[in-house]
């Protein structure tokens, strides 16, 4: 009976797992799911070790994130790498591959190197900043992805099965941030749409995930401090309703065990939908923002009594939400 009991509240025991650029935010929200799930969780980030006085601070570490997965029951190997060098990446799937006898289960492409920049940058136009912002928002969050991503296939596709995921945003559909952050998340997008197609017969899918406002040790920083003027009014406001980083973990948990996962395989899935489909809510219990429900949008905007009035399955359509953004 215990043993029955194990597996069952170990869903994932016996996958392997690759999370990139988790030391801290989503990608550490998500790698500590995984984990709590029973995974082999493989973590990445170029910070190993908390700073001298033992805290691991807004940069987060490897060793911390890798912790915590390990204090929840779950097994971690931490690999420092630094994800806009070819090398060191190929020497992480290298290390997968001997370690696991060739096996990977689950790919999270999460490494991003510009979250800084975009808070510092928010507001100027692309021709007020340095074009180097393009490599600096475009090369660790959507070339490395592709890098990992060809690494993985070459593990998952002779296996004939495996799970590949995008961490993406709305943003890739209407603007936001800058433009270098906006064409960035709609090549994500269509990335996995593509190797989505060309890995149909392999059976490994590919998933575009979109979180909602999501609550990262920078932006609560940023929310605390003088930036937060950089905003515009009721941006920032939308984060007391968002997710906490580990609600985007909860998703890809899900998916990591939905037995009918090529159905999905192609698309962009937002985390509260998931949500709501798998029967998860965040770790306080709470339901976060759904960008589609009416009732979500009213409550953001400051109808608090509208939207107890509004039933939460009232939802902007994908087509009418998609044709906003149509170029044609």
């Amino acid at each position: 009976m215990n043993t029955e009991r194990t597996i069952m509240a170990l869903p994932l025991s016996g996958k392997v797992c690759l999370v990139t650029g988790a030391t801290r935010g989503i990608g550490r929200g998500i790698a500590l799911q995984l984990g709590e799930a029973g995974a082999t969780v493989y973590i990445t980030g170029r910070t190993l070790k908390p700073k001298s006085d033992g805290k691991a601070g807004t940069s987060g570490s490897l060793t911390t994130t890798a912790e915590e997965i390990e204090a929840r029951g779950g097994k971690c190997i931490p690999v420092q790498c630094d994800h806009a060098d070819d090398e060191q990446v190929k020497q992480l799937f290298e290390q997968i591959s001997k370690e696991q006898n060739g096996r990977l289960d689950v790919l999270v492409n999460n490494a991003y190197a510009a979250v800084s920049l975009l808070t510092e940058q928010y507001g100027k136009k692309f021709w007020e900043v340095s074009p180097n912002t393009w490599d600096t928002v475009n090369n660790v969050g959507l070339r490395c992805h592709y890098i990992a991503s060809w690494y993985a296939a070459k593990m998952m596709v002779p296996a004939k099965q495996g799970l590949m995921i995008n961490v993406s945003s709305p943003g890739g559909l209407n603007y936001l941030f800058n433009v270098a952050y906006g064409v960035g998340k709609a090549a994500c997008d269509r990335m996995a749409a593509d190797c989505a197609f060309e890995l149909k017969k392999s059976n490994v899918a590919f998933i575009s995930l979109w979180p909602g406002a999501v609550k990262t040790e920078i932006f609560e920083e940023t929310i605390l401090s003088d930036k937060a003027d950089n905003f515009p009014d009721g941006f920032l406001d939308v984060f007391q309703f968002g997710e906490s980083v580990e609600y985007p973990g909860k998703a890809v948990a899900c998916l990591a065990q939905d037995k009918n996962i090529m159905k999905k395989s192609g698309r962009v899935l937002l985390t509260a939908e998931l949500g709501e489909e798998y029967g998860f809510t965040d770790i306080d219990g709470s339901n976060p923002l759904n960008f589609r429900q009416i009732k979500s949008l009213l409550k953001m905007s400051g109808h608090p009594w509208l939207a107890a009035m509004t039933p939460g399955f009232l939802k902007i359509p994908f087509w009418l939400w998609s044709i906003s953004a149509s170029k044609f």
